[in-house]
């Protein structure tokens, strides 16, 4: 095997390996299928010998691919940290917050005031799903979100560090039945359709923790809707439908509906800071430092009454099981 393996064509294989598909692993690297099939068929000319088996049907790993596989992972990996340690370090370092309010926002806001020298900007995408693959590409250097919801290949190529269990909540039309409550007990949703963002692929950790939340409970999730961009859009869709919306203790302001906390069980969203291994940067440091700060101040990290509700694996991925 020659000495100058090209990590395109590193990357090209491990994502058929991912996706058993060549069609879906063309899309995640945003190059044609003939495209990927060619560097597929060079990697296999450099190697000697096919590394997937293709039928009208399936795609799966020959035993030259599932040997080479682990290889090629940490080849790639190598070569990110490599990247990313020759990034000059006073570059603006791009952070994924997702809305105005919430913990990122926080973590973030600390982070400018203890490193006012580091250009922090802030980005305002939908999900970690989705922030989690512009990380990836490079586009993106941090976020927030819930890992435990992230594609395992995706994930095996960042870094975390756990900020906050937050505690869930649901976002209610003022005339509800349930609106009165301070809190709401979620035995009182059965027969409830809740919006939670169903239908847009860049949130779907978030959808997953929803139907984990909901089953056994009686509670629906709300028809596959677009992505909703943007706060004035947001309260504009849900309000002209009506909807009921799985939310966290912290969340914008809606007129004419009110946050309720969940209780019994206290339902929790872990999240976590999330950023591309191998990346240095002072401001990374920053946020870093801020994230652990305001968690250790605010107790973020302890879970109501020792427990609240979590899917089976979140809190061994978050550090704290």
């Amino acid at each position: 095997m020659p000495h100058d393996m090209e990590p395109r064509l590193l990357r090209a294989f491990v994502a058929v390996a991912d996706e058993l598909h060549f069609t879906r692993a063309a899309a995640r690297l945003y190059v044609a299928q003939q495209a990927l099939s060619r560097d597929i068929r060079r990697l296999e000319q450099r190697v000697g010998g096919e590394l997937f088996a293709r039928t009208t049907r399936q795609v799966t790993l020959t035993a030259e691919g599932t040997r080479l596989l682990p290889y090629a992972r940490a080849v790639l990996a190598a070569h990110d940290e490599l990247a990313a340690a020759c990034v000059r370090e006073e570059r603006p370092l791009l952070v994924d917050v997702g809305a105005s309010v919430g913990v990122p926002s926080q973590v973030l806001t600390a982070a400018r005031e203890a490193a006012p020298e580091q250009e922090l900007i802030a980005r305002y995408l939908s999900g970690l799903t989705g922030a989690a693959g512009e990380i990836v590409a490079g586009r993106l250097d941090v976020s927030f979100g819930r890992v435990a919801g992230l594609d395992p290949a995706v994930r095996a190529r960042l870094d975390h560090q756990p900020v906050r269990y937050e505690p869930m909540a649901v976002l209610l039309p003022e005339d509800h039945r349930l609106a009165e409550l301070r809190e709401v007990p979620c035995g009182q949703l059965a027969g409830e359709t809740l919006y939670a963002a169903a239908g847009n692929p860049m949130t779907a950790e978030w959808t997953d923790l929803a139907e984990r939340l909901f089953e056994g409970r009686g509670i629906r999730v709300a028809e596959p809707f677009p992505e909703i961009e943007g706060d004035e859009e947001f309260i504009r869709v849900i309000r002209k439908r009506g909807w009921s919306v799985l939310a966290s203790v912290e969340f914008i302001d809606v007129p004419g509906m009110v946050l309720r906390p969940l209780v019994d069980p206290v339902p929790l969203s872990p999240v976590a800071m999330v950023w591309r291994k191998g990346l240095r940067h002072p401001g990374l440091d920053a946020l870093r430092a801020a994230a652990s700060g305001l968690a250790a101040s605010r107790g973020w990290l302890e879970r109501p009454g020792g427990a609240g509700w979590l899917p089976p694996g979140d809190a061994a991925l978050m550090g704290t099981d």
